[in-house]
């Protein structure tokens, strides 16, 4: 079991720079680079560190085996790692640090809702994308938000 759900978070992140790298080559040329930037936003410190540290820690350990097999589409994935502090404000700005200053091609973050809703506006007004690690309420998917499971939703709703 603990072997599947590794592939399977190592196949997500994967999955995210590929797109997060088809994103960024296909708006902007630019030198080619041998890395590609991915945007880690999770709570670091304050009340949900505690369940968000697991997840990043996840996320790590995926991205390091991605790399030692090479990295994607020949680039090695550097991370950029931000602390949301347990605050929705925080997670907002952090976003958009990422995106604005570091160059992520993606994000993977947020763990609340209140989190996931205040980055929400900074993705789609930069076009960037957002990978939310952890099931949700629903209601609110989006384009370029991609989520990895579904919590209770009503009768006869999809997980998108």
């Amino acid at each position: 079991m603990k072997k599947t759900i590794n592939g399977i978070i190592t196949s997500l992140l994967a999955t995210g720079a590929v797109l997060g790298t088809l994103t960024l080559s296909s708006c902007e040329k630019k030198e080619q680079s041998k890395t590609v930037k991915v945007g880690i936003l999770h709570s670091l410190s304050g009340t949900m560190a505690i369940s968000e540290t697991s997840v990043r820690d996840a996320e790590m350990l995926a991205i390091k085996e991605i790399n030692a097999k090479g990295g994607v589409l020949g680039k090695l994935i550097e991370v950029v790692q931000e602390d949301g502090a347990s605050e929705p404000q925080i997670f907002a700005e952090k976003a958009r640090k990422l995106i604005q200053n570091n160059k992520v091609a993606t994000i993977f973050g947020c763990w609340t809702s209140a989190s996931r809703k205040a980055v929400k506006p900074v993705v789609e007004a930069t076009g960037a994308l957002l990978w939310y690690p952890v099931q949700y309420e629903g209601y609110g998917s989006q384009p370029k938000h991609y989520v990895h499971g579904c919590g209770s939703k009503p009768a006869g709703s999809s997980c998108r």
